[in-house]
């Protein structure tokens, strides 16, 4: 998921109109390829150790309403400057100060065009320009900001200097409270400055500029300084003067010598906390409760018949007094069940074979690419043995949604997918969900995937009529199957009468006395 020593100041620089605008005559003079084998976006690696915190630099898409929309946009911060300026700095610098756990980091350097042959060739004799704003893909640039604004996952590619071509696999970055999108032409293009809420130019000495590119590409490229003060002087500081500077004036702080000016710093975090206050990307838990009370149950719910098969395994595994051996026991055959019951939901087409006899019968067989199971971490997991029983060799998938204790809203902290899940029909499993924040959070991901919203199915053990209501809610078209459905949540989001800890009754943990379905398994709302 693509994060020295003055003031700030408001930047009054000038420079031509004609100088933001990329349709630009190209630079004629020919430049040195660069060294590096493989673009580096910031978003790897995931996490940045701070002295009080981990952060995920990954991203996580950011909370979503009762109704399963975004609440706000997260906040862009777009840093310019010069080769060498220190932008990664005053980037980790920014992160740090802000102590907010989910931020992305994306660089520009992961969105260099793919060249042509001809270019290749140039490439080859030093004669491309890879420093002008046509080298670029801003397109593509813009479209992956948008959808990091919008909290959807992105496909960041991998470029690679060596055959000046994007790799095979591109690395998956989700949004975040926090972008931070850092490039020499991060102010060039008119579809990007819009994107961005916060424009930072970091504006460092050219002398310094060029003593920082000189230690850099003879001590970590092995170049020599001849070939390193040639590049400069012929590519590096013609695109500074004539593209990068003069957006300096579009800036809406300048800062002046980069990661050691902890004033400026200081004044740009207490501006990003505001504007994160005032967007309030928080759960609400409240409005979750009250949005769907005395609602009928939605037609997308379907319930186990409560036979007296259903209702006798129910009474053994809701029973406090039963041992560990005969909960997973009784747990298992209620989940064998429930997934028999999901599958009657996918399509079918008539299918004509020929029995032993010689007579033909007229059956039926799945209609669709590919079925795969999704388990809500930890105890979603438990319902995969099922599914695998009744799904020859079906495709699994994880996710981790908790708690934070401190907020008390669901983050994502893992995810393990199948590749091309796009076009397949997924069982979403989790064994318990009472306020149904953490399966929403878990379709949204899906979704965010590119799984169409009529090809998801939510299978629970047990659910809260709140989770229900609040999943229909949000995504009407998710199919929703269940063995029993309670009535209330009370004031710890417990579904009541419940069925307790399934994540601590089944893997034989102990739960704290004030335990929540939340906070000790899926998180399961």
């Amino acid at each position: 998921m693509e994060n020295e020593e003055i003031t700030s100041s408001v930047s009054n620089s000038g420079g031509g109109e004609g100088s933001l605008d990329r349709l630009l005559p190209a630079v004629t003079t020919g430049l040195s390829p660069r060294k590096r084998t493989t673009s580096q976006c910031k978003s790897e690696p995931p996490l940045l150790r701070t002295s009080k915190r981990t952060i995920y630099t990954a991203g996580r898409p950011p909370w979503y309403n009762e109704h399963g929309a975004q609440s706000k946009e997260a906040f862009a911060i777009g840093l310019c400057g010069g080769s060498a300026s220190g932008k990664t700095t005053v980037a980790r610098k920014i992160i740090e100060a802000l102590d907010v756990p989910w931020v992305v980091l994306l660089s520009m350097d992961s969105f260099y065009k793919v060249l042509s042959p001809d270019q290749q060739t140039m490439a080859a004799s030093n004669d491309y320009n890879f420093d002008h704003p046509d080298a670029f893909d801003f397109d593509l640039l813009s479209h992956t900001l948008r959808k990091l604004k919008q909290g959807k996952s992105v496909k960041i590619p991998v470029y690679d200097f060596t055959t000046h071509g994007r790799q095979k696999e591109w690395k998956t970055v989700y949004g975040a409270s926090v972008i931070i999108f850092e490039g020499i032409m991060a102010f060039a293009d008119k579809k990007l400055l819009q994107l961005l809420d916060m424009k930072i130019f970091v504006d460092t000495d050219s002398d310094i500029r060029l003593v920082r590119r000189l230690r850099r590409d003879i001590t970590d490229r092995g170049r020599d300084i001849e070939g390193v003060i040639k590049q400069y002087n012929k590519f590096v500081k013609p695109a500074f003067e004539q593209y990068i500077e003069p957006t300096m004036r579009l800036a809406d702080i300048v800062v002046p010598r980069g990661g050691g000016n902890m004033v400026a710093i200081d004044l740009i975090v207490q501006h990003v906390h505001s504007q994160l206050e005032e967007r309030k990307l928080r759960w609400d838990i409240a409005a979750l409760a009250s949005a769907h009370q005395a609602q009928p149950l939605p037609q997308t719910l379907s319930v186990l018949d409560s036979t007296p098969q259903v209702k006798g395994m129910h009474t053994i595994i809701r029973n406090k007094e039963t041992s560990r051996d005969e909960f997973i026991f009784y747990s298992k055959r209620l989940m064998r069940l429930l997934i028999e019951r999901a599958l009657s939901f996918l399509p079918s087409q008539v299918h004509l074979v020929q029995t032993p006899q010689g007579e033909d019968y007229e059956g039926r067989t799945f209609d669709g690419r590919r079925i795969t199971g999704v388990s809500i971490l930890r105890a979603g997991e438990t319902m995969e043995p099922a599914l695998r029983a009744v799904c020859k060799d079906v495709r699994i998938g994880k996710i981790l949604i908790q708690t934070n204790q401190d907020t008390g809203e669901p983050e994502l902290h893992y995810l393990r997918l199948p590749k091309e899940i796009s076009e397949d029909h997924v069982i979403l499993m989790d064994c318990t969900v009472s306020t149904g924040a953490a399966a929403m959070m878990a379709v949204r991901v899906l979704l965010d995937h590119d799984v169409q919203e009529n090809k998801i199915l939510l299978v629970s053990l047990l659910m809260a009529e709140m989770g229900v209501h609040s999943v229909a809610y949000a995504f009407p078209q998710v199919k929703i199957i269940t063995t029993a459905v309670d009535k209330k949540v009370n004031d710890l989001f417990h579904i009541i009468p419940g069925i307790g800890n399934f994540g601590d009754r089944y893997f034989g943990t102990d739960a704290p006395p004030d335990w929540s379905d939340e906070e000790m398994d899926e998180p399961s709302y």
